[in-house]
C-alpha cells in the first residue's frame, strides 16, 4: 500500500467512527477490554496518531496499526473480511 492509500483507509474509518458517534480514547494497554464500544473507541484514537507515522515514514508500524484496527473491526462486526481487503486494494484502473 502506498502511503496515499493509507491514508484514504485512515479516513474511510474516520468517517466511520464519526457517523457512528463514537469517540475517541486511550484504553489501557495492560487492561482487558471492559467493552466492545471501548475497543472501537481506542481504534479511532489511534487514527491520527498514524496519518503522524505516515508523514514520518513509519509504515511498518502504520501497517501493525491498520491490521490491529482492521481486526478489531471484524471481531466487533463492523465489517466483514472481504470489505477489509478491499479498503487495502490499490484503485482499479
Amino acid at each position: 500500500m502506498t502511503p496515499e492509500k493509507v491514508l484514504e483507509v485512515i479516513e474511510t474509518y474516520r468517517q466511520l467512527f464519526i457517523e457512528k458517534g463514537i469517540g475517541k480514547i486511550d484504553y489501557p494497554h495492560n487492561d482487558l477490554l471492559d467493552r466492545e464500544t471501548h475497543g472501537l473507541e481506542h481504534c479511532h484514537g489511534m487514527l491520527d496518531k498514524m496519518v503522524e507515522f505516515v508523514r514520518e515514514k513509519r509504515m511498518e508500524k502504520v501497517f501493525r496499526w491498520l491490521g490491529f484496527i482492521q481486526g478489531v473491526l471484524w471481531t466487533t462486526r463492523v465489517y466483514p473480511l472481504t470489505n477489509l481487503k478491499d479498503h487495502n486494494r490499490p484503485p482499479e484502473g
